[in-house]
């Protein structure tokens, strides 16, 4: 005997997959027939077990009336069964049929749950995905802040060698400059230190040529 679902309790809007998916999948449609086949069911079985207990019922008050010595009642509660044991053998069949697309719902609705789970599922690794992917494309462009200064750093550097070289040759030529300046205002210093030539040995080759006519 399966066990009777309160529709109440089954009520689709406190399923906790019925908000899951708005997109694609109609969840709250498939959860209200598969939670109504289940009461169809309940339903069905209720009605059958009502019957039996009926059939059940009028045998006992037919044995009853014949222990009574009461053949005519007997007949007639008899009668009677005989009239609900036609109608039980309807309503199992009703209630076949109902418990067969009970469980065929069931198996739609679990399969639907996990698929849903699944989705879940794949949708928060997507979200990951997406999380790493910018996370990684900001490291990126991070390094490619860090490689253009590198860059600008490398022109820099050789500028400020050239500079440095421009500085060493311009300070070696003033060094050239200021040696000769030197050189020169040491030669003139020296035409000037050296000691007057011999007056007397010029005075007498002037009289000697006067004397010779010379």
């Amino acid at each position: 005997m399966r066990d009777e679902y309160n529709i109440r309790e089954l009520n689709p809007s406190k399923n906790p997959y019925t908000s899951k998916v708005k997109v694609t999948i109609d969840v709250e449609g498939s959860t209200l027939d598969y939670f109504k086949s289940m009461a169809e069911e309940t339903r069905c079985k209720r009605e059958l077990d009502e019957c039996t207990a009926d059939v059940a019922k009028y045998q006992s008050y037919a044995e009853k009336a014949l222990k009574a010595g009461n053949e005519a009642d007997a007949r007639t509660f008899l009668e009677k069964k005989q009239q609900l044991v036609s109608k039980q053998a309807t309503l199992q069949q009703t209630y076949n049929i109902a418990a067969d697309n009970a469980a065929k719902m069931r198996q739609m609705h679990d399969k639907l749950c996990k698929d849903i789970q699944s989705l879940e599922a794949r949708r928060d690794a997507v979200k990951a995905k997406v999380a790493a992917a910018k996370a990684q494309e900001r490291i990126n462009k991070v390094g490619s802040s860090v490689n253009s200064v590198g860059t600008s750093m490398d022109a820099f550097g050789k500028m400020e060698a050239k500079a440095n070289k421009m500085l060493d040759e311009a300070n070696a030529m003033a060094e050239l400059n200021q040696t000769q300046l030197e050189a020169d205002v040491d030669s003139l210093a020296a035409k000037y230190d050296a000691e007057p030539a011999n007056t007397a040995v010029d005075d007498e080759l002037a009289a000697l040529k006067a004397q010779m006519g010379l």
